[in-house]
């Protein structure tokens, strides 16, 4: 039975790390509420995109385009080694292809060939990743502090138009977007408790999850030593 071997795409790898510390693309708001139309309209229902009130919020915004400069060296420096990494990788690729379709294809030369490509995009992706790792946590810290004040703009949001459930869009089939969406009355809250966030993070910042993870951890490691320090002694 011949060995199937996957076509590689030139840099595929490489272009997921390069793409995933570009500014986000932020998702346009939800028109402001107004009365419905038609329709029956639920008293206290509400529908909101927390989602996209961050991307739309100045906080968000602002740090986008910031980091683009503040960044700049990172952003350079892993464009350059991208560049490098796909100059590298074409003729190994182009080399692939064309043994490929040879009529008689050495399969073992073919995973060979393959397996060195992918060391050298997961390689790359590595580099890069490493390289981009500062703008990646600026984008985590800017999204945390965000967040932080979203709970109570959300809250205050649904006071003031007298909201006790707000769904998500996603959990519903449709509705009328005038009267149930939340998003601007949440973004101006959010705007006005977090007009601007900081971009660079301190020494050490580690996102939250880390942090809760570590966390964990420590307490799991704690209740087995106590737990082992109780249990009495051997005869």
């Amino acid at each position: 039975m011949k060995t199937m071997i996957k076509t590689v795409a030139l840099g595929s790898a490489l272009a997921l790390a390069t793409l995933a510390a570009q500014p986000a693309l932020a998702a346009k708001p939800a028109p402001a509420a107004a009365p419905a139309e038609n329709g029956t309209i639920v008293a206290g229902l509400g529908i909101a995109n927390l989602d996209a009130v961050i991307a739309n919020s100045n906080a968000y915004k602002v740090a986008e385009q910031q980091r683009e400069t503040t960044y700049k060296p990172q952003y350079d420096q892993a464009k350059a080694r991208n560049d490098q990494l796909t100059a590298q990788l074409k003729p190994m690729i182009d080399k692939f292809n064309a043994d490929r379709q040879a009529a008689n294809p050495n399969q073992a030369s073919l995973q060979q060939q393959a397996v060195a490509i992918q060391q050298l995009q997961e390689k790359g992706k590595a580099e890069l990743q490493q390289i981009l790792q500062p703008v990646g946590l600026s984008q985590a810290y800017v999204q945390e502090q965000i967040e932080d004040k979203l709970n109570d703009a959300l809250k205050s949001a649904m006071k003031k138009r007298s909201i006790s459930i707000v769904l998500s869009p996603d959990a519903v089939i449709a509705f009328n977007g005038g009267a149930y969406n939340l998003n601007q009355d949440i973004l101006n809250e959010l705007n006005t408790a977090i007009p601007s966030a900081q971009l660079v993070p301190p020494a050490g910042w580690e996102p939250r999850q880390i942090r809760e993870q570590r966390a964990q951890q420590a307490a799991a490691q704690g209740q087995s030593a106590q737990s082992t320090s109780t249990q009495p002694a051997g005869r």
